[in-house]
C-alpha cells in the first residue's frame, strides 16, 4: 500500500472517529432549556383518601444545564401553605427512560400563614432534603415523565425522591 493510501485510510478513520464522537455527545447532551408547570392533589396512602386541606403546584424550569424547582403547597381555600424552592444542575438526561437526573445544592423554604399546618409532603420533602444537603451538600432528585402526549402539551411525571405524580404541562 502507498503512503498516500494510508493516509487516506488514516483520514477515513479519523472523520469516522470524530462522527461518532459527536453522535454519542449528541445523545448525552443536556437539554438547554425545557419548563414543566405541575398540579398535583396531596394523597395520603396510609388512609387511602385525599388530603381534602392541601395541593400543590411544582414549576421546573431547565436552562443551559442550571435546574431550578418550586414546590409551592397551597389550602382549598388558594391561601399559601408554604413553598419549597430548590436550584441546581441537571446532571444526567436517560433519553430511554425519559428521566433527568438534578443535583439540587441549594434550597430556600418559606412556611405559609402562622398557626396554619404543614401539608405532609412538605415535611417530607424538606426533612430528606435537608438530611441529603447538610450530610454531602448535595440533594438528588430525579424527574421521569411517564406518559407523554406532545399534541396536547402534557405529561403524567413522578418526582422522587418525595415520590409525587403530578400532571404537567410543557412549556415551549
Amino acid at each position: 500500500m502507498t503512503r498516500k493510501g494510508l493516509w487516506v485510510i488514516n483520514i477515513v478513520v479519523l472523520v469516522s472517529l470524530l462522527g461518532c464522537m459527536a453522535m454519542i455527545y449528541s445523545l448525552s447532551a443536556i437539554p438547554a432549556n425545557f419548563m414543566l408547570s405541575c398540579s398535583s392533589e396531596l394523597f395520603n396512602h396510609e388512609v387511602g383518601v385525599a388530603d381534602s386541606e392541601h395541593y400543590l403546584l411544582v414549576d421546573l424550569v431547565s436552562k443551559d444545564g442550571l435546574a431550578q424547582i418550586n414546590y409551592r403547597y397551597y389550602d382549598l381555600q388558594g391561601n399559601s401553605a408554604g413553598t419549597i424552592s430548590m436550584a441546581g444542575k441537571v446532571n444526567k438526561v436517560d433519553t430511554q427512560r425519559q428521566m433527568f437526573d438534578i443535583a439540587v445544592t441549594t434550597k430556600q423554604e418559606n412556611v405559609g400563614l402562622k398557626g396554619q399546618e404543614k401539608p405532609e409532603h412538605y415535611e417530607y420533602l424538606s426533612y430528606i432534603s435537608g438530611i441529603h444537603l447538610n450530610k454531602n451538600g448535595q440533594h438528588s432528585l430525579s424527574v421521569q415523565v411517564l406518559e407523554r402526549d406532545d399534541t396536547k402539551d402534557y405529561a403524567i411525571v413522578l418526582f422522587q425522591p418525595s415520590n409525587t405524580v403530578c400532571g404537567c404541562r410543557l412549556v415551549h
